[in-house]
C-alpha cells in the first residue's frame, strides 16, 4: 500500500466514522425512516450521475433480484437499525458496535459452510464480545431509557452487514456483477425497500438547514463517495488491505463524537474499542505488515 492509497484509506475511515455523527444529529429530528430514505436516495442519485459520466450499466433486468437482496442487507436494514439506535446511543458506541461486523461474518460463514471455526477465531469472538460488554457496561448511555433496545438494533445492523458479505461471496446471483454496479443498484433497491418504514417511523420534528445538510452528507459523502473510495481501494490494494478500514472506523467515530457532540470518552471507550479491534483482526486473520517487516521477510 503506497502513500496515496494509505491516505485514501484514512479518508475513507474518517468519512465512514462520520456517518455516526451525522445520524446522531439528524435521526432525532427526521426519524429513522425519513433520514434513511434521504440517505439512500441521495446516494442513488449521486451514483447515477457518476454512472452516466463513466458509462457504466446496471443491467437491471438481469440483476434486479441481486440488487434487492444486497440493498436490503447491506443498506436498507442496517441503515435503519443504526438510525434507530442513533436516537439513544452515542456516535462512539455506534461506531464500535459497527466494527463487530467481521466477527458476525465469521459466525455466519461457519454456519453457512457447516464447519468449526479455528481457535484463533474463537479467541477473536471472545475478545469482541468482551470489548462490547466493557463498552456498553461502563458507558453512561447504557442506563438511558431504551438503551438495551438501541444496542440490540445496532448489533443487528452489524449482523446484517455480515449476511450481505457472505451472500456476495457464495451466491451465484452475485457473481459477475462489478463492484460499482453493486453499490449503484443496491442503493436504488434500498430506496424502494425503505419506503414502508416511512409509515412505521413518522418524522418527529421539523428539519433545519443543518439537519438537511447532515442527511445530504450521509447520502452523497458517506454512501456515494465512500463507496467509490472503497471499491477503488479494493481494486488497487485488494480486499484484505481495504478491510483495514474496519479497524480505523471506530477511532474516527469516537473522535468526531468527542469533537462535535462533546461526547465523553472514558477509559472504557478506548479499551473497549481496542479489544473489539483486536478481536476483529484475529477473526479476519489480518496481520500487521510494517515496512521494516517486509524488508526482513524479503531478505
Amino acid at each position: 500500500m503506497n502513500t496515496s492509497n494509505l491516505l485514501k484509506l484514512i479518508l475513507l475511515a474518517a468519512i465512514w466514522g462520520g456517518s455516526f455523527l451525522f445520524m446522531r444529529i439528524a435521526a432525532p429530528v427526521l426519524g429513522p425512516g425519513v433520514l434513511i430514505e434521504y440517505r439512500v436516495t441521495f446516494a442513488a442519485i449521486f451514483l447515477a450521475v457518476v454512472a452516466l459520466a463513466l458509462r457504466k450499466r446496471l443491467d437491471l433486468l438481469t440483476h434486479w433480484k441481486h440488487y434487492l437482496i444486497l440493498g436490503l442487507f447491506n443498506s436498507a436494514l442496517p441503515f435503519l437499525l443504526f438510525a434507530f439506535a442513533a436516537k439513544t446511543l452515542t456516535a462512539s458506541v455506534l461506531s464500535v458496535l459497527n466494527a463487530t461486523a467481521p466477527i458476525w461474518g465469521a459466525i455466519v460463514g461457519a454456519v453457512w459452510h457447516r464447519h468449526m471455526v479455528s481457535g484463533r477465531v474463537m479467541l477473536g469472538l471472545a475478545l469482541g464480545t468482551a470489548g462490547v460488554a466493557m463498552l456498553v457496561g461502563f458507558d453512561h448511555v447504557s442506563s438511558k431509557d431504551g438503551a438495551p433496545l438501541a444496542i440490540a438494533a445496532a448489533t443487528l445492523a452489524a449482523f446484517s452487514y455480515s449476511i450481505a458479505t457472505t451472500y456476495t461471496k457464495v451466491a451465484k446471483s452475485a457473481q459477475g456483477v462489478e463492484p460499482f454496479a453493486n453499490a449503484h443498484g443496491s442503493m436504488w433497491a434500498a430506496a424502494v425497500l425503505t419506503i414502508p418504514s416511512l409509515a412505521i417511523f413518522p418524522q418527529p420534528g421539523e428539519p433545519t438547514a443543518g439537519i438537511m445538510a447532515a442527511a445530504l452528507a450521509l447520502g452523497v459523502l458517506c454512501s456515494g463517495i465512500a463507496y467509490l473510495l472503497y471499491f477503488g481501494l479494493v481494486r488497487d490494494v485488494g480486499p484484505t488491505s481495504a478491510l483495514t478500514v474496519t479497524f480505523l472506523n471506530p477511532l474516527f467515530g469516537i473522535l468526531w463524537g468527542a469533537l462535535f457532540l462533546h461526547e465523553v470518552v472514558g477509559w472504557y471507550t478506548i479499551a473497549g474499542a481496542a479489544i473489539v479491534i483486536t478481536g476483529t483482526m484475529l477473526v479476519t486473520g489480518y496481520k500487521v505488515r510494517l515496512p521494516w517487516m517486509r524488508k526482513t521477510e524479503a531478505a
